[in-house]
C-alpha cells in the first residue's frame, strides 16, 4: 500500500478491533489516569493519543519523526529555538514568508543572513551561497509567493559540508509534492493549515526530523514551552488529511488549465506556476517534486487593476491562507513581500476546471 490516496486515506487508522470505530477519534482530555508505565499519557501538554495519530500519519508521508504544533509559525519558532544558540548565524529565504524573517530578527539574538531563492544578486542566492559558520539554512522551495526552486541537494551537500543543518519549509509543496529529507534535509517544517487540511478551519504546523536524537529534543522542548496544538484542531487536520490526494489532483489541473489559459493574454503581465515546461522554475522542480500543486501567481498592471480583477470575480475570495477547497487570491505587497503592486498569488481550490477558466477570463475582461 504505498500510492499517496491509500496513505491517505489510511493515515492515522487505529488497528482494526471488532466494535471500534473506524476512523481516528478525538481524544480531548487534560489528564489521564496514572500508570506505572513512563511512556503512558499523564498530562495534556506532554502527550495525546490524536497527536500521535497525526503525526503517525504526517511521519510517513515526510519519510521521519514528526512533531505537532498549533501553527506553522510555532514549528519554524521551535525549531529555531531548538537548535541554534544565542550569537550562531542562520541563513533564511529573502523571498521566503516574510513571518520567518521577522522572527528571526526581531525575537532571537542571531545573526541573520537573507538570500533569494534563485535569482543572483550581490549577496548570491541559496543554491551557491558560501555556509561557513553558519549553524541553520533554512530554504523555502517553492518559494511564497514567488514559486522559484530551490535545488535541495545541492543546498543541502554545501550546507553539510560546513556543518550547517537544513530545513525545508515545504508548506507549499506539501508531502505528496515532496520529500525534503529523500534530499538529505535535516528538517521539513510546513503550515498545515494550508492544503495539509485543506478546509479553511484549521491552524496548524508540523516539523518532522529526519534524526531521532533531533526528534526527541524537539518533542522535549515542546514538552516544556508548552507550545502544543489542540487536540480538536489536530484532528480536523488528521480528517482532511485523508482527501489530501484528491484535492490535490485537482487543484493541480485547475493550476494548469488558468496557466493554459492566461499564457500570453495582454493584460497579465506576469505568469508563474513550476509545474509549466516554461517556467524558470521547472528544470529544477521536475527533478525534486512528485507534483506541482495548485498554486500560481499572476502580475497584473497595478494594485487597482488586481482588486478590480478578484472583485469582478465570481469564484475567486480574497483571502490571505491558501490550499483550501475555495479558489483565493492574495494581492502579496499589502503584507510587506518585495513584489510588484500587482502581483496575485492565486490558490486554486476544487471548483470544475472549466468554471474557474471562465471566471478568471471573465474578470479580466
Amino acid at each position: 500500500m504505498t500510492g499517496d490516496g491509500t496513505r491517505c486515506v489510511r493515515a492515522g487508522l487505529p488497528e482494526e478491533t471488532p466494535g471500534a470505530p473506524v476512523p481516528p477519534q478525538l481524544v480531548m482530555a487534560s489528564q489521564f489516569h496514572l500508570a506505572d508505565d513512563p511512556t503512558a499519557d499523564f498530562y495534556g501538554r506532554a502527550g495525546n493519543p490524536t497527536w500521535r495519530a497525526l503525526e503517525s500519519a504526517i511521519g510517513d508521508l515526510d519519510g521521519g519523526a514528526c512533531l505537532v504544533y498549533p501553527s506553522g509559525m510555532a514549528a519554524i519558532s521551535a525549531l529555531l529555538r531548538t537548535v541554534t544558540t544565542p550569537g550562531d548565524t542562520v541563513v533564511v529565504p529573502s523571498d521566503g514568508y516574510y513571518l520567518a524573517r521577522r522572527y528571526t530578527h526581531d525575537f532571537l539574538t542571531l545573526t541573520v543572513r537573507e538570500l533569494p531563492t534563485t535569482p543572483p544578486d550581490a549577496r548570491g542566492n541559496l543554491a551557491d551561497a558560501d555556509f561557513a559558520g553558519v549553524r541553520l539554512v533554512l530554504i523555502e522551495t517553492p518559494s511564497n509567493p514567488g514559486l522559484d526552486v530551490c535545488d535541495i541537494a545541492a543546498v543541502v551537500e554545501r550546507a553539510h559540508a560546513a556543518g550547517a543543518l537544513v530545513a525545508v519549509d515545504n508548506t507549499t509543496a506539501t508531502p505528496l509534492g515532496q520529500r525534503p529529507l529523500e534530499f538529505g534535509a535535516d528538517f521539513v517544517v510546513a503550515s498545515d493549515t494550508k492544503a495539509l487540511a485543506g478546509h479553511s478551519d484549521v491552524v496548524l504546523g508540523h516539523i518532522t526530523a529526519a534524526s531521532p536524537e533531533w526528534a526527541a529534543r524537539l518533542l522535549a522542548e515542546r514538552t516544556t514551552s508548552g507550545a502544543i496544538p489542540g487536540p480538536f484542531e489536530t484532528w480536523l487536520a488528521l480528517r482532511g488529511l485523508g482527501t489530501l490526494d484528491l484535492r490535490l489532483a485537482r487543484q493541480a489541473e485547475n493550476a494548469a488549465a488558468l496557466h493554459a489559459a492566461l499564457r500570453g493574454h495582454p493584460g497579465v503581465r506576469r505568469l508563474r506556476w513550476p509545474g509549466s515546461p516554461d517556467d524558470p522554475a521547472h528544470a529544477v522542480a521536475v527533478r525534486q517534486m512528485r507534483r506541482f500543486g495548485g498554486v500560481l501567481t499572476i502580475e497584473l498592471e497595478s494594485a487597482e487593476a488586481a482588486a478590480e480583477f478578484v472583485e469582478r470575480s465570481a469564484l475567486i475570495a480574497s483571502a490571505t491562507s491558501f490550499g483550501g477547497l475555495h479558489t483565493t487570491a492574495d494581492r502579496r505587497e499589502r503584507w510587506g513581500d518585495a513584489v510588484p503592486p500587482g502581483l496575485l498569488r492565486i490558490s486554486c481550490g476544487c471548483e470544475d476546471p472549466d468554471d474557474l477558466v471562465a471566471d478568471v477570463l471573465a474578470a479580466l475582461g
